[in-house]
């Protein structure tokens, strides 16, 4: 599933959240690959609607407390909508 984060950090800023639970990227099995790869065929999807896809967004999944994890159900977040940095800090 798809939708905008409550918090956004840039003019087009939504989720992409898979139904079953796995709590983190790191906890990814062989089995989650049809999973990842229709969540990231969605976020382009989504990215598209949301009229980012020629301008160019960024797909990022936070791993972990380090990797700046704050909820224990691996998602995907999509921003775009304005220049990205890098480092993203």
């Amino acid at each position: 599933m798809a939708f905008k984060d409550t918090n956004p950090q840039a003019p087009v800023h939504f989720l992409v959240i898979p139904r079953r639970h796995i709590s983190s990227l790191a906890e990814v099995g062989a089995e989650d690959e049809m999973l990842l790869g229709h969540a990231v065929y969605i976020a382009g999807r989504v990215a598209g609607e949301q009229g980012i896809s020629d301008s160019g967004f960024r797909l990022v999944a936070n791993c972990r407390r380090q990797g700046g994890q704050t909820v224990p159900h691996l998602h995907f977040h999509v921003v775009g909508g304005r220049q990205m940095m890098w480092p993203p800090g």
